[in-house]
């Protein structure tokens, strides 16, 4: 028992440094695909969310909710078609859209973190105009691309203690809703409030120099690799969106970025809380 208790004051001094770091700073958590499937990987972000906001950083979560809005729509005898990477989002398919990922996801979300004795609201890109958006394109239908983000709201939870839990779901200005990437809208929030670090919480390890091998992680990156790592093949197919989306968010001053393994129990802790985070860090130089 002595030793279990020495193992965790020791744990918790190695944090120190990180806790000051980090204290008082906005970090921005996007949480999606498979991780969001299993409970106990749910529980551990949970867990990492709750505690990063207790010890005083101001943290957004943001999520998509992609498997159970394929099953939403296999209920409601909708096909899901993919175009590019992206969800085709016709009229009945936004309405399902906004329903499952601003209502039975986003306040799931927010029911667990409350459960922590954590406050909690949540929030889509509609409420305050949060993710204004237009169309992508004709072809997609309403999957929107984000043309301002108003951050007045969720600067305010910020500062009195909420985690504000944001539905990847925009508007424009006529009243119309947009199916937005998870991973575009939590970039684009991160930029906006200036965080001090962007966790792309996912189902794979990080960026594999060969996607089949998991031990091809590549630890780092920085801007001026991407298009050489492009052009090699590296960075492709589903991982090109979610690559922009992160040189996005440094060029428009997040200070870095990691994409990690929610299939890990406590990755984000593990990330933010030490130096032997397992994911890759993307860094401006």
């Amino acid at each position: 028992m002595a030793t279990d208790a020495v193992l965790k004051a020791h744990i918790l001094s190695t944090a120190i440094p990180y806790l000051q770091e980090y204290r008082g700073k906005v970090v921005v958590v996007k949480y999606g695909g498979n991780a969001m499937i299993d409970e106990d990987l749910i529980n551990n972000v949970i867990d990492d969310v709750c505690l990063m906001n207790l010890v005083g950083i101001k943290v957004v979560l943001v999520h998509g909710g992609g498997p159970e809005i394929s099953h939403a729509l296999k209920r409601a005898h909708i096909e899901s078609k993919f175009i590019n990477g992206l969800r085709y989002t016709d009229a009945d398919t936004i309405d399902i859209v906004q329903e499952v990922l601003a209502g039975k996801v986003n306040k799931n979300l927010v029911k667990r973190i409350q459960a922590k004795a954590n406050k909690a609201v949540g929030l889509s890109g509609i409420d305050n105009m949060l993710l204004e958006a237009k169309p992508v394109s004709e072809e997609l239908g309403y999957v929107g691309e984000i043309t301002a983000v108003h951050s007045e709201l969720v600067e305010a939870l910020l500062d009195k203690g909420y985690i504000p839990v944001v539905a990847s779901v925009g508007m424009d200005t006529n009243g119309n809703s947009y199916n937005i990437n998870a991973d575009t809208a939590a970039a684009a929030i991160a930029a906006e409030l200036g965080a001090e670090n962007l966790l792309v919480v996912s189902d794979i390890p990080g960026l594999l120099k060969d996607k089949d091998d998991e031990a091809s992680l590549i630890s780092e990156v920085t801007i001026r690799d991407v298009d050489k790592l492009e052009e090699a093949g590296v960075i492709a197919g589903g991982m090109i969106p979610k690559v922009e989306c992160i040189v996005n968010a440094l060029k428009g001053g997040v200070k870095k970025a990691v994409i990690i393994d929610g299939r890990l129990p406590h990755s984000i802790l593990i990330e933010i809380f030490s130096d032997e985070g397992f994911g890759t860090l993307f860094k401006r130089a």
